[in-house]
């Protein structure tokens, strides 16, 4: 039977987190100019035009501070999510509300459970605030939510639920859910990471910011505008939860956390329903194409919720995704994440998906 892992605590046990390989950088390396990037699960639609509009606009004031309280951004979330401004938290990008997550729940003294094969931010940041982690084992490459309550102890803090997971991209069911939520006490805070929310069309997702709504003190739900929003590289996620959860980040967060572009271009962003269902249905008929060609290659991959497919390539693994880059088609070695045998793949364009078929074809 598998079991929690214990992992010693504290910056000796940190291993900085390794993003995607950048474009500009296998350009340089491998003498290339046409490089394609699969490896970051960014839209591939490129970004919300009125978010773009917006920033373009923005610019004349950029020798100006931006709003430490993201008034308006944070009124347009609450307003687009149905909950109240206070129950509203913004973050340079999800990995941002991360941090002040950690800084402001956790001590040497606490406890943190994550998921074996999740993402690996909630590791380091445990790390650098000297909490222990446990790691839970992964249930058919899903988390095991009941595995999940049974570690957690008088000294856990936190525990972290991405759902949809990355890099596995299973979900966890609204049954599993409450039943979890069922069996936490009240001293310990569950954040559910839905960065990719807007990609799941699964009527057992479950609705987490119903805790949120009804009241519950230890629930904060985060999501983030890099995915289906495509504007990851001004850094904008945010946190949902009661005003009471969400205070003690407000104290530890940066004076200035988010940035005026990504402020005004977050606020354009939730208005264009146009951009938001083009991506999702792009999304969706680009996953399904990279099924029958992953089939046809006869290799195994999961069902994903997000966009992004979890593909077994074998011990070779490393040495395929190397392959690729020096044929310019990024993608991500999920070695850090414990599965050594497999890639994960950016679900891109039609162009972008049938290059990497072509490419991949020549190598399994």
């Amino acid at each position: 039977m598998k079991t929690c892992v214990k992992y010693q605590c504290g910056l000796d046990a940190l291993r900085p987190y390794t993003p995607g390989t950048p474009i500009e950088e296998v350009q340089r390396e491998y003498g290339l100019e046409d490089v394609i990037k699969l490896a970051s699960n960014e839209n591939p639609l490129g970004a919300s035009p009125k978010a773009l509009a917006a920033i373009e606009r923005a610019l004349p004031g950029l020798n100006y501070y931006p709003d430490g309280q993201s008034y308006y951004l944070r009124h347009a979330i609450a307003g687009h999510l149905g909950v109240q401004p206070e129950q509203v938290a913004v973050g340079n990008g999800a990995d941002g509300v991360i941090v002040q997550i950690c800084l402001a729940y956790l001590d040497e003294d606490s406890e943190v459970i994550v998921s074996r094969s999740s993402f690996p931010v909630y590791d380091i940041y445990t790390h650098v605030m000297r909490a222990t982690l446990i790691k839970t084992p992964l249930k058919e490459y899903g988390l095991d939510l009941e595995a999940m309550a049974r570690a957690i102890t008088d000294r856990t803090r936190l525990v972290f639920v991405c759902n949809p997971n990355n890099p596995t991209g299973t979900i966890v069911t609204a049954s599993e859910v409450e039943g979890f939520m069922g069996e936490v006490p009240d001293h310990v805070l569950v954040v559910f990471d839905e960065a990719y929310h807007e990609l799941v069309d699964s009527e057992e997702y479950p609705d987490t910011l119903r805790y949120v709504r009804e009241g519950r003190g230890n629930v904060m739900v985060m999501r983030t505008f890099s995915k289906i929003y495509g504007i990851a590289g001004i850094r904008l996620g945010y946190a949902i939860g009661t005003p009471e959860v969400l205070a003690p980040l407000n104290r530890v967060k940066e004076p200035f956390a988010v940035n005026l572009l990504a402020q005004v271009a977050g606020i354009a962003a939730l208005e264009d329903e146009e951009f938001l269902i083009k991506s999702v249905q792009a999304n969706c008929e680009g996953r399904l194409s990279l099924y029958r060609e992953f089939g046809r290659l006869g290799l195994r991959y999961l069902q994903s919720h997000a966009n992004f497919v979890l593909v077994e390539i074998g011990p070779q693994a490393t040495q395929v995704q190397q392959r690729l880059l020096e044929k310019g088609v990024i993608v991500r070695s999920c070695i850090s994440y414990d599965l050594p045998n497999w890639l994960r793949i950016t679900v891109g364009s039609e162009a972008q998906n049938a290059r990497l078929i072509r490419a991949l074809g020549e190598m399994v």
